[in-house]
């Protein structure tokens, strides 16, 4: 297994595939870099370089005490970069990993970024304010949280079919792949899983998306339950320069399972994409 220590010492577990221009996939909550793995096969055949890791406190990573804050996740993604020597990298942030996105573009003033990717991402701003109406409530989140400690694994039992758009007559993906998930979820440490979920949940990128200075691809499902895609996807789009919005009709949140084939596509048509 291969390893990176950030500034703070924690180890994150690290996939490193394929030769070429430089991709870093960053996965959603609660999964792990596992999630990334058919469209990182893909893409590392079609001639890139892949880079993938476990977030702090998830998968095979250290589960460190503290550190789930968007500005010390930004600082990881910056040693990833930084200890692959990785440069002109194409940065793809899913759900909770579009805010290290954002977060890395502003802290980091975009370093060794040649474009930027969003899927199904909680950028700009998820929680319902006087100034982001179409946000979600406050206590959306809070009952996520009182089932998560209430009960984790039944918790992700219901969450995953959200997720994944899975209803009585809708089965866009098997009961093996929902095992699969919850049982990946279930590896995070529940300090880790409660205070990313209080980050994706409370933090406002909008002072983020400024930095934005590369051509950016957003894609995002219409039937987002998860991360709905009005406060979102739209949003984003709107706010950073130049940004290009795919939206998936009808397309529940885990796009990287229930869209599969045509996500790789549609990633691989922007990362050949001259900059315009």
């Amino acid at each position: 297994m291969l390893y990176i220590t950030t500034r703070d010492k924690t180890n994150l577990y690290i996939k490193d595939w394929g030769t070429g221009t430089p991709v870093v996939l960053l996965h959603g909550w609660p999964l792990s870099s596992d999630s990334w793995d058919d469209q990182a096969m893909a893409i590392a055949q079609a001639g890139y370089r892949v880079i993938s890791y476990d977030r702090r406190g998830f998968g095979r990573s250290s589960q460190p005490w503290s550190g789930y804050d968007y500005d010390t996740l930004s600082d990881d993604l910056a040693s990833v970069i930084e200890h692959t020597g990785a440069d002109n990298v194409i940065l793809v942030g899913f759900s909770m990993g579009g805010g290290e996105v954002a977060r890395y573009m502003s802290r980091h003033a975009g370093k060794s970024v040649a474009k930027a990717v969003l899927v199904s991402s909680v950028v700009p701003f998820m929680l319902k304010t006087a100034d982001n109406p179409e946000g979600t409530d406050a206590e959306v989140f809070d009952k996520m949280t009182q089932g998560m400690k209430a009960d984790r694994a039944k918790f992700f039992a219901g969450f995953f079919k959200d997720f994944f758009g899975v209803s009585l007559i809708s089965h866009s993906v098997s009961e093996e792949l929902l095992d699969w998930a919850r049982s990946v979820a279930m590896q995070a440490s529940l300090k880790a899983t409660l205070d990313c979920a209080k980050s994706f949940a409370t933090t406002d990128f909008r002072k983020d998306l400024p930095a934005f200075k590369v051509p950016t691809l957003i894609i995002h499902g219409t039937d987002d339950k998860t991360v709905p895609i009005n406060a979102s996807g739209r949003a984003a789009a709107k706010q950073i320069a130049h940004a290009t919005l795919l939206e998936y009709e009808g397309a529940p949140h885990g796009l990287f399972a229930t869209e599969k084939e045509r996500l790789t596509k549609d990633l691989l048509a922007f990362f050949s994409a001259p900059k315009t």
